[in-house]
C-alpha cells in the first residue's frame, strides 16, 4: 500500500492533455488519492503519465454528472483542470462556485497563456508558449532555426513542475489560513520563471542567450556534444579549469587546448580539434575512459537504453510495472516513499469513501 507523504490528500482531476496529467501522475505517485473525470467512452492517451488514478466516466453536462462532480469536490483538498479559460465557468464548475461550496479547496488551473492577457483564449501548444518568452530562441545551432526541445521546457518545465508546487505551496498556507484559494499555473510565467538565470546574469561573450553561442549554449568545445568513431555520441561538460585539465589529460587531447579555455577566439579551432579526437575512438572506449571522473563526461543514450545505464539500474530510476519500464516515483523520502500504482474504473467508490469519512 502507498504510505507517500500525499497519503491522504484527495485530488479531483477534470481529464486534460500535457502537463496537467503529470502533475496528476505525481501527486499519485506519492500517495494522493486522485479521482479523474474522463468523458465517457475515453480510452487512456498515455497509461504511464495517467497511472494511479481512480477513472469515474462522468457526463458533465447532465445534472447527474454534476451532481457527482459536486459531491467530490465538496470533499476534495485539490481541483486540477487544464482546459482554456472560462470552460469550468460555463459548466458551473468554477472557482466562485467550487470555493463557495468547499473554502479549503486549491483551485489549480494548467494552462498555456493563463487566464488573462490578449492570448488567453486563443489555442497554443509548448513551441508556442516558449517561443513569446525567450527561451526558445537561445536553442539550436547559431545560423539555423531554432529547435523544439521536444515539449520539456513548456509543458513540463515551466508547466508541469510550477503548477505541482504551487499545490504545495497553497496546502501549507491553508495550514495557517485554514482557506483554499485558485492557482493560475501559466506555462509562459513558469517558463519566464526558468530564465531567472539569464535574466540574472551580466551580458558577455561567454554568458549569452544568443542562438548557438556562449558558453552554454553549445559554442564552447569543453560544454557540447561530439560524435564518435562508431556514431554514438558523448557530451563534455568540463567548466571548472580543474574538471577541464582532467578532461584533456585523460582524453590525450593536443597540448594547445591548455591555454585560453575561456577565450571564445578559441572555441571554434578547439572544437575541431576535440572533434577529430573523439571520432578516434568508439562511444564505449571513451566511456571507460572517462566515464565517473572529474571530466565532467556522460555518453548520449537513447530513451529506451537509459533504464540499463549501470547509474541508472543502480538508483532504481525505473521501475518494471505494467509489463514496461516506467520512470520512478520523484523525488525519494527516506520515510514515507512513494509508489507505482495500477489505475483503476473506481472513481465513484472513492468519492463515496470520501463523503462517509467527511
Amino acid at each position: 500500500m502507498n504510505n507517500g507523504p500525499l497519503t491522504g490528500l484527495r485530488v479531483v482531476e477534470f481529464q486534460g492533455i500535457g502537463p496537467a496529467p503529470h502533475v496528476a501522475m505525481m501527486l499519485a505517485d506519492l500517495g494522493a488519492d486522485v479521482v479523474r473525470i474522463e468523458r465517457p467512452g475515453n480510452r487512456p492517451m498515455n497509461p504511464v503519465v495517467e497511472r494511479g488514478r481512480h477513472r469515474a466516466e462522468v457526463d458533465l453536462k447532465s445534472d447527474a454528472g454534476k451532481a457527482f462532480v459536486g459531491k467530490a469536490l465538496a470533499h476534495a483538498d485539490v481541483l486540477l483542470e487544464g482546459y482554456r479559460p472560462g470552460v469550468m465557468e460555463r459548466l458551473g464548475l468554477g472557482p466562485d462556485e467550487m470555493l463557495s461550496a468547499n473554502p479549503r479547496l486549491i483551485y489549480a488551473r494548467m494552462t498555456g497563456w493563463g487566464q488573462e492577457g490578449p492570448l488567453a483564449l486563443a489555442a497554443g501548444h509548448d513551441l508556442n508558449y516558449i517561443a513569446i518568452t525567450g527561451a526558445l530562441d537561445s536553442i539550436g545551432a547559431k545560423g539555423e532555426l531554432p529547435i523544439p526541445p521536444q515539449n520539456l521546457v513548456g509543458d513540463f518545465g515551466g508547466g508541469s513542475m510550477y503548477c505541482a508546487f504551487g499545490i504545495m505551496a497553497a496546502l501549507y498556507e491553508r495550514e495557517r489560513s485554514g482557506r483554499g484559494q485558485v492557482i493560475d499555473a501559466a506555462i509562459v510565467d513558469g517558463v519566464t520563471n526558468l530564465m531567472t538565470f539569464f535574466h540574472g546574469q551580466p551580458h558577455s561573450a561567454l554568458r549569452t542567450t544568443e542562438r548557438g553561442a556562449g558558453l552554454l549554449g553549445g559554442a564552447a568545445h569543453f560544454y557540447r556534444c561530439y560524435a564518435c568513431l562508431d556514431g554514438k555520441e558523448i557530451t563534455v561538460g568540463a567548466i571548472e579549469p580543474q574538471f577541464y585539465a582532467e578532461l584533456l589529460a585523460r582524453s590525450d587531447a593536443p597540448k594547445e587546448l591548455a591555454d585560453g579555455q575561456l577565450n571564445p577566439a578559441n572555441w571554434d579551432a578547439y572544437t575541431e580539434k576535440l572533434a577529430a579526437l573523439f571520432e578516434t575512438k568508439t562511444q564505449a572506449q571513451w566511456i571507460a575512459l572517462l566515464e565517473g571522473t572529474d571530466a565532467c563526461f556522460a555518453p548520449v543514450v537513447p530513451l529506451d537504453e537509459a533504464k540499463d545505464h549501470p547509474h541508472m539500474k543502480a538508483r532504481g530510476s525505473y521501475l518494471e510495472h505494467g509489463g514496461r519500464p516506467q520512470a520512478a516515483p520523484a523525488p525519494r523520502f527516506g520515510r514515507t516513499p512513494g509508489a507505482i500504482r495500477d489505475s483503476a474504473q473506481d472513481g465513484e467508490e472513492v468519492v463515496a469513501r470520501w463523503a462517509s469519512n467527511g
